[in-house]
């Protein structure tokens, strides 16, 4: 065979493998496994729902505005949902009851409460611990053993208030407490707290009568003792609603600057008219702590924590001294 022989039969083969090449299939993918089916997303955690029922509306009090605020204010912090609840007026039990009812069919796990009434309250605070929601006491201790109580001793409290009229005034003088609702433990703790203190410095109690917390009923009450009593000389009022109610007929009559008027809560109305001579003295809680102690407390008893029976919020008597302070 020639040299030019053997190169066409090179060429001849090389072609006949670069084809065979080019023709033959691609090599097999490798298998790929089944699609999984994909999971349902896991349902977001149910909100742990907190009521804190208040005994009034914030709106018209400062001091349940702060117990409000001090509430919200911790429920945003340990990212718990917190409903904030009140009657349209103190004495109004049966919307308290009626809006209760209502979030424990809403499904809140605690409710921290101011009662308007206690033993009317009763009941359907215990059908609330036979479903297994937290109940405790803000404010005003409840009818319900071994529930705790977040608030002031306010016997002690009044007794407090008290004092100051028996530094300030001669023995034998006359004076008048202007209570609060009497079948609230608030009310007689404060009413009896009074009474005691009035009563073992000497002092005349003229008048015991309610006007119900509130400032217009007040002014009426005052305007009545005023009446039977015109040389009235000190007042001891239960709460600074009822203390500048009593100021306001107080003033309406000539008198304000020869009686001293002692109130209870030292909420910003009553500081600013201690800072303005138009009362004397009032007796600070610390409101925000009731509603921000009630969540956080709330909380804790829903995670199976045990806390204490009753947890002291404090007092503090408020005079021209300190009362910048609480304006």
């Amino acid at each position: 065979m020639t040299q030019n022989n053997l190169r066409l039969l090179g060429s001849a083969v090389a072609l006949a493998f670069g084809v065979a090449a080019c023709a033959a299939p691609p090599p097999a993918a490798a298998p790929q496994p089944p699609a999984q089916p994909q999971q349902p997303a896991a349902p977001a955690a149910e909100p742990i729902r907190i009521l804190v029922s208040m005994k009034g509306p914030g709106g018209g009090n400062p001091f349940w505005a702060a117990v409000e605020r001090g509430a919200l204010e911790k429920g945003k912090e340990l990212g718990v949902e917190v409903i904030v609840l009140a009657p349209p007026a103190e004495s109004d039990v049966q919307a308290q009851i009626a809006q209760v009812e209502d979030q424990i069919a809403k499904g809140v796990k605690a409710i921290a409460i101011a009662p308007t009434d206690p033993a009317a309250l009763r009941p359907v605070l215990e059908r609330a611990q036979q479903q297994g929601i937290k109940v405790l006491f803000i404010d005003t201790k409840g009818d319900l053993p071994g529930a705790t109580f977040i608030g002031t001793n306010n016997e002690l409290g009044a007794k407090l208030g008290v004092d100051y009229l028996c530094k300030n005034l001669p023995k034998g003088s006359k004076v008048a407490i202007l209570q609060g609702i009497i079948v609230q433990s608030t009310g007689k703790a404060r009413a009896d707290g009074a009474r005691t203190g009035l009563t073992e410095c000497g002092m005349n109690i003229v008048a015991e009568l309610s006007a119900e917390w509130d400032r217009a009923k007040a002014t009426s009450v005052m305007e009545d003792i005023l009446t039977r009593h015109p040389d009235i000389q000190g007042v001891f009022a239960s709460n600074d609603n009822m203390a500048l109610g009593a100021v306001e007929a107080l003033k309406n009559a000539g008198v304000n600057d020869k009686v001293i008027v002692v109130g209870f809560d030292a909420n910003p109305d009553a500081a600013a008219a201690i800072l303005a001579g138009e009362m004397e003295a009032t007796v600070a809680q610390n409101p925000y702590n009731m509603g921000a102690f009630g969540v956080e407390n709330a909380l804790k008893l829903i995670r199976g924590e045990t806390i204490p029976e009753v947890i002291d919020t404090g007092t503090e008597l408020v005079t021209k001294e300190n009362a910048e302070r609480y304006k």
